[in-house]
């Protein structure tokens, strides 16, 4: 009888305890693509491609470590935002915008590009993979206002929603839409 007493006592001090402490987060997921650094020069082209000017509000769906955000900031005067699901990269790119003293222009954050809320943005950069890309696409036109150009390195949509201009830089293509 004290035995089962004991047991149960056990049970129910597990119970409370499980209920009580606060649950952590789970882990976040996989990226979608592998961390590939875009050289400056691209960087220039497709942000030039996009026309950034001061009054955009640049969006970085894979930011990696930071440089489009830093860029779009830096030589444009554009706000930026980077969106980044590794926090190792978040912590890189916020150790290089400490550096470029553009950080009043400048926003890393550690989350998902599908479930970020892009709505703000003016002009959105993407060096993903068509796949991805072709995910996103539902979202981009849904979230992004008329006028809000969104550019891609390297990667299209597809047929589902062709580009408004393609551009070679250095044997790569940069493609452009514009919401409509």
């Amino acid at each position: 009888m004290a035995a089962a007493l004991a047991s149960l006592a056990s049970l129910a001090a597990l119970i409370v305890t499980l209920t009580v402490q606060p649950s952590t987060p789970p882990p976040p997921r996989r990226p979608d693509v592998p961390y590939v650094p875009m050289p400056d020069n691209l960087v220039m082209a497709l942000l030039s491609l996009a026309q950034v000017t001061p009054r955009d509000v640049v969006y970085d769906l894979g930011s990696g470590d930071g440089r489009i955000p830093i860029a779009a900031a830096k030589m444009f005067g554009a706000r930026a935002i980077g969106i980044e699901i590794e926090s190792n990269l978040i912590r890189r790119s916020n150790e290089a915008l400490a550096k470029a003293g553009v950080g009043a222009l400048v926003t890393f954050l550690n989350q998902d590009l599908f479930e970020s809320d892009i709505s703000r943005a003016t002009v959105v950069t993407l060096f993903l993979n068509p796949g991805v890309n072709q995910r996103l696409m539902p979202k981009l036109q849904h979230e992004l206002r008329p006028g809000t150009r969104v550019v891609s390195l390297n990667f299209d949509m597809g047929d589902i929603w062709p580009a408004d201009h393609v551009q070679d830089v250095d044997g790569l293509k940069m493609y452009l839409w514009t919401i409509r």
